[in-house]
């Protein structure tokens, strides 16, 4: 009887430890989030503020995940991940907004005023794409350094290739943001010639003096914003970290800022941090219920 009595009191411990498990589980799960991102200057920069924001201020546990363009997109509209502050429209991510239309939520646009297109440095003797071939050709090697593959400003450099029939003496050469910003840093340096796909807001244009090439055509389009995007049913699931989402917002001086420092040597959590630290006024307005 008495080892029936150890026993019962045993078997109820261990439940009430098995239910407290759980209950812990299902608290965490609660407050986590997996944000979506790609490895670019200005995304590395806005997703490492939202993600403090959502740790220091909200108490989240924040999961990042890096991919490029196209898997983002797709995690998004298959809720294997929660939400995104990286999405360029309305041009250079049409491709994507076709192909998922319906399957996400666009919380609208969390910076104006971005821009993309072929970039050079100032001293080069050249203002307009369509110019590339005539003025360009004899000195440089035809080679347009670009970034990761899938990503929309290179399927729209493709098309750049196209319109401006450029394709037999041009070659997009697939690289990653990185490698793109350190050739073109040493060709600065050497007052060499080189063409790059770039964008605005990038710290590049803060530490070099460059100019997009005119694009007559329009195949970039014009002015651009990035967006927030989030899986459904974020709103019903985590409502605080949906709100917080839905109000954030800043300007390409406030990205760049955070850009420089990560440049400079910085790591992204602490650049991220400091910013966070020295603009708590706006911060309290994105959480602001």
């Amino acid at each position: 009887m008495k080892f029936n009595r150890i026993s019962v009191i045993v078997a109820a411990v261990m439940v009430m430890a098995l239910v407290a498990g759980c209950s812990a589980s299902s608290g965490n799960s609660k407050k986590k989030v997996t944000l979506a991102y790609v490895a670019w200057d200005s995304e590395i920069a806005s997703t490492y503020v939202v993600k403090e924001v959502l740790e220091q201020k909200l108490n989240y546990e924040v999961e990042l995940m890096q991919v490029d363009a196209g898997p983002m997109w797709a995690g998004i509209s298959d809720g294997s991940a929660d939400a995104m502050v990286a999405a360029w429209l309305p041009t250079t991510h049409a491709s994507y907004v076709t192909k998922y239309n319906g399957q996400y939520e666009d919380l609208g646009p969390n910076l104006e005023g971005t821009k993309i297109g072929l970039v050079v440095p100032q001293y080069m003797d050249i203002n307009s794409i369509d110019e590339l071939t005539d003025v360009v050709g004899d000195t440089v090697d035809h080679t347009i350094i670009g970034i990761e593959p899938g990503a929309g400003i290179m399927m729209s450099t493709e098309k750049v290739l196209d319109e401006y029939k450029l394709r037999e003496k041009w070659t997009l050469l697939e690289s990653s943001s990185a490698a793109m910003t350190q050739q073109l840093e040493k060709a600065y340096a050497n007052k060499e010639p080189i063409v790059v796909t770039g964008w605005t807001p990038h710290w590049m244009f803060a530490k070099m003096d460059l100019k997009y090439l005119e694009d007559p055509k329009n195949v970039y389009g014009g002015d651009e914003q990035i967006h927030t995007i989030a899986r459904k049913g974020l709103k019903e699931d985590q409502p605080e970290a949906f709100t917080f989402l839905d109000q954030f917002n800043w300007t390409p001086d406030e990205m760049a800022a955070v850009m420089i420092q990560i440049q400079e040597g910085e790591t992204p959590e602490a650049a991220a941090k400091a910013w966070v630290e020295q603009n708590a006024e706006k911060v309290d307005a994105w959480i602001k219920k």
